[in-house]
C-alpha cells in the first residue's frame, strides 16, 4: 500500500501558497504537476527519489537549510528515499 506524505497548507492567498511537507521513510507525494513556479526549502536533510514521466528515476539529496527553485509545469512523484523522516516547505508563486 502506498503511503502519502502529510501536506499542511500554512498560507494560501492571492499571491502565494506555502505548504509544509512531512514524509516518513518511503512516503510519497503522489504524481502531480506544478501549476505555478515554486521554491523548496529543506527543513531536514531530504534524500529524495524523483519519479519522472519519461520513466526515469533519480535520487537527490537536498541538505537542510538549502533551497531550489523550479518553473511551473514540473511533473513528478517525490519519495522519501532515506531511512529517517524528512520535511520541506514549498512556496508556490501564483
Amino acid at each position: 500500500m502506498t503511503m502519502t506524505c502529510t501536506a499542511t497548507v500554512l498560507i494560501d492567498d492571492a499571491r502565494t501558497r506555502v505548504t509544509r511537507f512531512d514524509f516518513a521513510p518511503d512516503q510519497q507525494t503522489g504524481w502531480h504537476i506544478h501549476d505555478h513556479d515554486y521554491v523548496i526549502t529543506a527543513i531536514t536533510d531530504c534524500h529524495m527519489r524523483l519519479e519522472e514521466p519519461d520513466g526515469q528515476t533519480r535520487e537527490v539529496t537536498v541538505p537542510a537549510g538549502t533551497a531550489y527553485a523550479r518553473a511551473q509545469g514540473v511533473e513528478h512523484n517525490v519519495i522519501n528515499a532515506g531511512p529517517v523522516a524528512m520535511s520541506f516547505v514549498e512556496v508556490e508563486l501564483k
